[in-house]
């Protein structure tokens, strides 16, 4: 014959520390979930390209996306990227007016041309 015991004062702590990997746990229901929290990381603006970048990264090469995720490098890497990429365009545009022979005049003068 089973006897059951019911132990009705039994409490599960909230939090527990874990000596052996040195982690916090909570209780999320039956489990405990170890908190981790992400390492704290610069805010940068991110423009267009940053954003497509991330995008692309999230999309196709996530494993890198996640080591700059948790490494706290994510926002600083993707603001670099965004800079490149304004550069590069600005260069771009810069030598299609030279090798066009596109000036300040022209555009005045003669917007369709």
């Amino acid at each position: 014959m089973c006897e059951y015991i019911i132990l009705e004062d039994f409490k599960l702590n909230k939090y527990i520390y874990d000596e052996n990997n040195g982690l916090w746990h909570e209780l999320q229901g039956d489990y405990y979930i170890p908190c981790l929290t992400l390492p704290a990381e610069e805010e940068k603006p991110i423009g267009i390209w940053g954003q497509r970048h991330r995008r692309y990264l999230k999309e196709h090469k996530k494993i890198i996306y996640t080591t700059l995720l948790t490494s706290g490098k994510l926002n600083s890497h993707l603001a670099d990227i965004d800079g490149q990429a304004e550069e590069m365009l600005f260069r771009l545009i810069k030598q299609m007016t030279e090798s066009e022979d596109i000036t300040e005049k022209l555009k005045v003068e003669n917007q369709i041309l």
